[in-house]
């Protein structure tokens, strides 16, 4: 029974995550026990004098409503990394540049009190670090396999752990059945690796393989080993397709920073606490590098800027989708777009410009000329609380995405008199498990 649940449970979450969920995810996803805390209580004052409510649950619906919560989830976070969530913090962020992206990227990844504590760096790159690749051998793919039918296995280490594969052989599988069903067998393990059949000439195939990682840890010369010789089925497959050939060796990236010589199994890495840096490329000649710091107020301001703009017209765009099917949509699109309208004169003055479909546009232009000016911090006053009053929408919507679906109430409560309810909102979750329980 537990295994069952379990099981079931994995479902939910894949469905959920593969088809509702936006794909990004970020330090912000996270909460401390206060924040959920506060969560929960909201959730509880909110519920306490809400009307009951016949739930529209069909998969339409369900849809809208994860939909939305998912989109405010991201502006919100989309909010949280431009400086913080608290109004003194918004829209500080400091933002990092790169003379040479060619070479190296840049993302400032310090607190915002360190900002002006932070040196800037020149970043020299050799060579990259580089994934393993096998290469098997070109077969016909037409041709049936030459290998007996039979059950057949073969082992792969990687990161210290030992995987065997087995798989079976009928009499009229081809060569090219099979490198198919090697190339979904080690592509969905999920074992740090993933295989693909590359077309040759003459109609000819082959395996390629290759590691999700970069880099060689303690001094190993491979990421990963293919072998059968001490496999428990059948031996043979790895030689007859060659699995074990290794055509490209994984490397370390190697590169400079300030002229000093450093190595990195990656090609990403955190530089003094402050800089995410990711190496792009090889420098051309010796001596050209990149040069990695932090851009003025002004050019963090007018980016933060700008990200705000593109997050909130994304989630307007989002909401917007959903129109022709769920009517209740444009209540929380209007409601979303008239904060932007009850700030449009503040807003026009520091060169956010609302559009007639409730779209913010920025004059980058007007905006520097706003932060350069003696009173930007007066003039940038409005833009702080715009900016928490989206971010106060954004949790409302993530608190109760049902307000915003079809439904039939059929009783309003004794006012003053409830008991709290702070279920009522399982029904939102319920509406995942309905197509597996």
């Amino acid at each position: 029974m537990a295994y069952n649940s379990i099981g079931t449970l994995t479902n939910v979450y894949n469905f959920y995550m593969t088809t509702y969920a936006p794909k990004s995810s970020t330090p912000y996803d996270s909460h401390k026990k206060s924040e959920l805390r506060s969560v929960y209580n909201s959730i509880v004052k909110m519920n306490k004098e809400s009307p009951l409510c016949i739930l529209d649950t069909s998969r339409a619906s369900q849809k809208f409503a994860i939909g939305i919560k998912e989109n405010a989830r991201e502006l919100r976070n989309t909010i949280a990394s431009l400086g913080g969530l608290e109004e003194a913090d918004l829209l500080n962020k400091k933002v990092a540049y790169s003379s040479n992206e060619n070479i190296a990227k840049a993302t400032y990844v310090g607190s915002s009190v360190m900002g002006d504590d932070v040196p800037s760096y020149e970043i020299e790159v050799n060579n990259l670090a580089s994934t393993q690749v096998n290469t098997g051998k070109y077969l016909p793919c037409d041709e049936t396999a030459s290998l007996p039918p039979d059950t057949y296995s073969f082992d792969v280490g990687i990161d210290d752990l030992n995987y065997e594969f087995q798989f079976s052989i009928k009499p009229t599988d081809t060569n090219r059945d099979i490198q198919d069903r090697l190339a979904r067998l080690i592509t969905n393990a999920n074992i740090g690796m993933s295989a693909h059949v590359i077309p040759g000439e003459d109609d000819t195939a082959y395996l390629r393989m290759e590691s999700n990682s970069t880099g060689l840890k303690d001094g190993r010369p491979l990421i990963y080993r293919i072998s059968d010789h001490r496999t428990s089925k059948t031996a043979g497959a790895v030689e007859y397709f060659g699995l074990d050939h290794v055509s490209t060796q994984p490397a370390n990236a190697s590169y400079l920073i300030n002229g000093e010589g450093r190595s990195s199994t990656s090609n990403r890495f955190t530089l003094a606490h402050a800089y995410d840096i990711q190496l792009t490329g090889v420098s051309s000649e010796e001596g050209e590098t990149a040069s990695i710091g932090l851009k003025t107020d002004v050019e963090s301001l007018t980016e933060n800027v700008n990200t705000l703009v593109n997050g909130f017209n994304s989630f307007l765009t989002a909401v917007a989708e959903y129109s022709d099917n769920q009517p209740k949509s444009n209540r929380l699109f209007n409601e979303m777009s008239s904060v932007a309208r009850v700030f449009a004169r503040d807003l026009t003055s520091v060169g956010l410009n609302l559009n007639l479909d409730g779209t913010l546009e920025v004059d980058n232009d007007a905006l520097r000329q706003s932060a350069m000016g003696d009173n930007a911090k007066e003039a940038f006053s409005p833009m702080k609380s715009f900016t928490n009053s989206v971010l106060r929408k954004t949790n409302q919507v993530s608190l109760d995405p049902m307000n915003y679906v079809n439904n039939t109430i059929v009783a309003y409560k004794n006012p003053g008199k409830n008991f709290a309810s702070p279920y009522i909102t399982s029904a939102y979750s319920g509406m995942m498990f309905n197509s597996y329980c």
